[in-house]
């Protein structure tokens, strides 16, 4: 039976406030207690082993909440920010469960009944609200982080072990941070970059938020192999942060505001497709259409976006990208990002790509869609959680014995970067968007 075949009614819905998403009924519930395909597949139900932390008990308690059975206690917002978000339980559901959803919903409701700690409120309007969904404010923040990254703070409070002893939580944490560039991608590029000779496509592209200032070389190298396989590339000046990391911690009203923003800046454009090399921001965007179908101003054109909004891999497939002629002679294992393998269903078209690369020894990665633990901020907010699960993906990524690792999620790529120092490991990580630029430039 069909996840949408089974749901309390709009009216009930509209009580308890989960307007717009699909709660199971009891019947359902049932089903799932005697399904449990989940369970395995679940990050946190490994960790712990409790009901609650599986899928199908989160499931209860939001069903439970919905219902007005239960209040939002501190237990349930526990429980809602335990879950990664990763959906490796939606690819495991044989009903088509959308997992994703309904935990994202809850944690709406917990937004914005506040039932959260005056700190936490207060960190998170900071960053969601007035960092992350200003571009403005967001590189003042990074110039700030880049002048204690290089000025010699950083440098001489970890040798001296000031911090570790002031703040030794916070001396962890500061390894997670990424490392801000030395020029912000949007000050390298012109709105329209053009290959050599007549262009074959026009497609546009997202530089994001945190891409644009702490993976400047990422988005580089994505325009460079763009360019390489005859596409013409609009940079939009004016477009913001996806909103992906609001909508994943709550703040709909944060997410839907900056969905409206960029669908009004990209659709400016004649394009046939936005190229992402985020998977989040990829997931979030192919979103669009369904967080504001309700808005009768945005749904339409909002639909039309969201299905543009191509990975880079996906893309790159679909036009038969050009293959590099010289043999580029490593070994590679592919990690697959949460947002990427679960939430898009991309887990062919990287592969593809990877394998046309002439001289490429490609292994399996064990566990390869396993989250890595970054899960957006769930690395800074459940520490320790996350490295139990970085611990597990590393030692897999330890015993393929790749010189790089290829992942493509700045998400990921920072967490196994810290975790190839914090165990130890060879290697190296990188996107796939550098690799096959790398692949290019061998022999041109």
């Amino acid at each position: 039976m069909a996840f949408t075949d089974v749901h309390i009614s709009t009216v009930e819905k509209k009580k308890n406030g989960f307007v717009g998403v699909d709660i199971p009924s009891y019947d359902f519930i049932t089903n799932c207690i005697h399904c449990g395909l989940c369970l395995p597949a679940c990050p946190t139900y490994t960790l712990t082993g409790l009901e609650k932390s599986s899928p199908r008990g989160r499931i209860r308690l939001i069903k439970a909440v919905a219902d007005g059975d239960l209040e939002i206690t501190q237990g349930f917002v526990d429980e809602m920010h335990f879950c990664l978000d990763c959906q490796a339980c939606e690819t495991a559901c044989p009903a088509g469960v959308k997992y994703g959803s309904l935990v994202e919903f809850a944690r709406a409701q917990i937004y914005r009944q506040q039932k959260v700690s005056w700190l936490e409120k207060g960190l998170k309007w900071f960053f969601f609200e007035k960092v992350l969904s200003s571009k403005r404010n967001l590189k003042r923040a990074a110039k700030a982080l880049r002048m204690y990254q290089r000025g010699g703070v950083e440098r001489i409070l970890n040798k001296t072990g000031i911090l570790k002893m002031l703040a030794p939580k916070m001396a962890k944490l500061q390894h997670l941070s990424p490392r801000i560039n030395e020029k912000f991608f949007d000050e390298s590029f012109p709105e329209v970059v053009r290959p050599v000779g007549n262009a074959q496509h026009r497609v546009a592209f997202l530089s994001g938020c945190i891409m644009n200032v702490a993976f400047a070389d990422v988005n580089r190298d994505t325009i460079e192999v763009l360019l390489h396989n005859g596409c013409e590339v609009v940079v939009p000046r004016m477009q913001e942060c996806c909103g992906s990391l609001q909508a994943h911690n709550g703040d709909f009203e944060t997410a839907r505001k900056l969905a409206r923003h960029n669908i009004d800046v990209f659709l400016q454009h004649d394009f046939e497709a936005i190229v992402i090399n985020s998977a989040g921001c990829g997931a979030f965007m192919k979103e669009y259409g369904h967080y504001l179908a309700d808005d009768r101003q945005y749904s339409e054109r909002a639909s039309l976006l969201s299905r543009k909004v191509k990975d880079l891999t996906e893309f790159l497939v679909s036009i038969d990208f050009k293959k590099p002629g010289h043999p580029f002679n490593k070994r590679v294992a592919y990690h697959d990002a949460c947002h990427l393998a679960h939430a898009q269903r991309i887990t062919t078209e990287p592969r593809a790509i990877l394998e046309a690369i002439p001289g490429i020894d490609l292994v399996d990665l064990p566990e390869a869609s396993w989250c890595c633990g970054s899960a957006g901020i769930y690395n800074v907010v459940h520490y320790e959680d996350s490295m139990q699960l970085l611990s597990r993906k590393m030692k897999n990524v330890e015993s393929t014995h790749a010189e790089l690792i290829v992942a493509s999620n700045p998400g990921c790529i920072a967490q196994m970067k810290y975790g190839l120092d914090l165990f130890e490991c060879t290697g190296e990580i990188i996107h796939l968007a550098t690799l096959l630029n790398r692949a290019y430039a061998s022999h041109d």
